[in-house]
């Protein structure tokens, strides 16, 4: 990637960040929890939490709090040469991550380039009067930086967590929802959440399935500066909402699917999260049963559509009130709750076989 020269003579204002109203609720927060306390709470949490300087102790944490530079000269020393995945976004997107005005591509350049050149276009960049946006978005820590994680990362233990570094510096990345559950640490800066619940999707105007940003669907509305015009429900989404501001040290969880939109305060942030699922994985992933649906459901007569969800919610979403007694145990095979992993070996093959007619 080949990052433009940014020009110093060119100063755009800064778009205003969305004010915090009273409607808007302030994410739940503890101090002075250990690890064990956290894992013991969300293990059953549907709501999210701030988990106060739990990570303060960590040495990006302790470089961060003396300079930015400390932090990146901490950075650096883990560096083996493998390139990196970095966006560039114009001075006047103001560090917003999103598509162009056709949506039909990007607002932002993206390339693989030398960890150090990123880091040192993220210096570059802040000491102009009209800094570019220079984002590094989810890299695995072991990959990109190997040793980093041992002492800057959670132990989350049996569990495998997929464990991961995001940076750069002043950037949003528009409201999304991830399947996995997220610790994520805020190491170095400060960063602001906003969280809305899952049922929250019909108020925040998402944009196409087949791209986005990030590969995830995002909500199309600037959250720096709404359009209550064309998006009017989001004044809906945002009474619902929450918001988290992390100081370094702080840790955000994040339970599956709730959509949250995320802003690096500083010239220089680091977020390192860390992502796993609650349920086996041979259960296969829930969005391709949603992409299946798109093919086989969306496009049916209304009636149709009706009946077919009067079965998704026997079958799929209110199966925990069924009763199923009437059927031998011997002989429930995919109904079998939870399914095992013979049976959905069994379903899986029984799917590819059908899906390739």
């Amino acid at each position: 990637m080949v990052m433009p020269n940014a020009d110093p003579t060119r100063s755009e204002p800064a778009l205003p960040d969305l004010k915090q109203t009273d409607s808007i609720q302030t994410v739940d927060s503890v101090s002075d929890w250990t690890l064990d306390n956290v894992l013991a709470h969300i293990e059953h949490a549907d709501t999210p939490m701030v988990f106060k300087g739990l990570c303060r102790h960590w040495p990006l944490v302790q470089a961060g709090l003396e300079s930015a530079d400390k932090a990146m000269d901490y950075l650096r020393q883990f560096y083996q040469g493998s390139a990196v995945t970095a966006y560039y976004l114009p001075q006047d997107q103001h560090g917003r991550v999103f598509y162009n005005q056709q949506v039909n591509g990007f607002n932002y350049q993206a390339g693989r380039l030398d960890f150090n050149q990123l880091l040192s276009r993220i210096q570059q960049e802040n000491a102009s009067k009209a800094p570019a946006g220079i984002y590094m978005g989810s890299t695995d820590i072991h990959q990109c930086l190997p040793g980093l994680g041992e002492q800057n990362s959670l132990d989350l233990s049996p569990t495998q967590a997929l464990t991961s570094i995001w940076l750069g510096n002043q950037t949003k990345v528009a409201a999304h929802f991830d399947f996995p559950l997220n610790l994520a640490c805020n190491a170095v800066g400060k960063r602001t959440f906003t969280l809305f619940p899952p049922e929250q999707i019909s108020n925040l105007y998402v944009g196409p399935m087949e791209f986005a940003p990030g590969g995830q669907d995002i909500s199309m509305v600037d959250f720096a500066a709404p359009d209550f015009a064309r998006f009017p429900k989001f004044k809906q989404a945002l009474a619902a909402s929450f918001t988290a501001e992390l100081s370094p040290g702080d840790v955000l969880f994040i339970p599956s699917m709730w959509w949250h939109h995320v802003r690096g305060v500083e010239d220089f942030n680091v977020l390192i999260t860390h992502w796993w699922r609650d349920t086996p994985g041979h259960l296969g992933r829930p969005n391709n049963a949603l992409l299946h649906s798109m093919l086989s459901l969306r496009s049916l007569p209304k009636a149709q559509r009706q009946a077919w969800k009067a079965l998704f919610e026997h079958y799929i979403f209110d199966h925990d009130d069924v009763d199923d007694s009437h059927i031998p145990d011997n002989a429930k095979g995919m109904l079998t709750k939870p399914l095992d992993e013979l049976n959905a070996r069994k379903l899986r093959a029984d799917l590819i076989n059908k899906l390739k007619r």
